[in-house]
């Protein structure tokens, strides 16, 4: 898939979404070598470390992709619908995403420098859930403002865009963008809710 968007965003020009995912996509990847890694000998530090920061990171960078195709998807079908201005989705829910981040990072720093002392362990653990959980809380709050943008806006998706007639095959196009931001969107979710 890494491979599939940097290609697909060489050709189509689109910089920040190649960056975005391509970076989710292939610390992704990355993530699972650390697994295959850690196949051979479970206690690879390594192998651990490899596949606990990438693993914990890439969605974040997938979610950074869903935010700024909405962010387009919205400009597209008509801004007038949406509660927020469409520029803000990216500020704010991919600044929501860095914090998460930084939680999750100093958490995980608490952690693996805690070594045997179980308080600081159970300390920095605490800290990577809080960071979870707060991007948690920014993807469902990101869901409902889209959620509500497409009830408000379902009559006009129906009929047409931007006052313009339609035809068939344009219209099919935008329907698979919609139905793949809504299927990224509820996988990454579902994941961060696992996670």
């Amino acid at each position: 898939l890494g491979v599939c968007q940097l290609s697909l965003g060489i050709y189509l020009r689109t910089w920040t979404l190649l960056g975005v995912l391509g970076i989710g996509t292939f610390m992704e990847a990355a993530g699972y070598v650390g697994r295959i890694l850690m196949h051979d000998n479970p206690w690879s530090t390594s192998g651990f470390r490899l596949q606990i920061f990438c693993l914990i990171l890439a969605p974040t960078f997938i979610a950074a992709g869903i935010y700024l195709t909405l962010k387009h998807i919205i400009i597209h079908i008509g801004p007038q619908y949406s509660r927020m201005n469409p520029k803000l989705f990216t500020w704010i829910f991919i600044g929501s995403d860095i914090g998460s981040i930084v939680l999750q990072a100093a958490g995980g720093g608490i952690a693996n420098g805690a070594g045997t002392d179980q308080v600081m362990v159970e300390i920095g653990n605490n800290i990577i859930i809080a960071g979870i959980a707060f991007q948690v809380a920014t993807m469902s709050v990101c869901g409902f403002l889209a959620l509500d943008f497409f009830i408000a806006s379902r009559k006009h998706l129906r009929e047409d865009f931007q006052g313009e007639a339609v035809t068939e095959k344009p219209q099919r196009k935008v329907w698979f963008v919609l139905a793949a931001e809504v299927a990224a969107y509820i996988t990454v979710l579902i994941r961060c809710i696992y996670r």
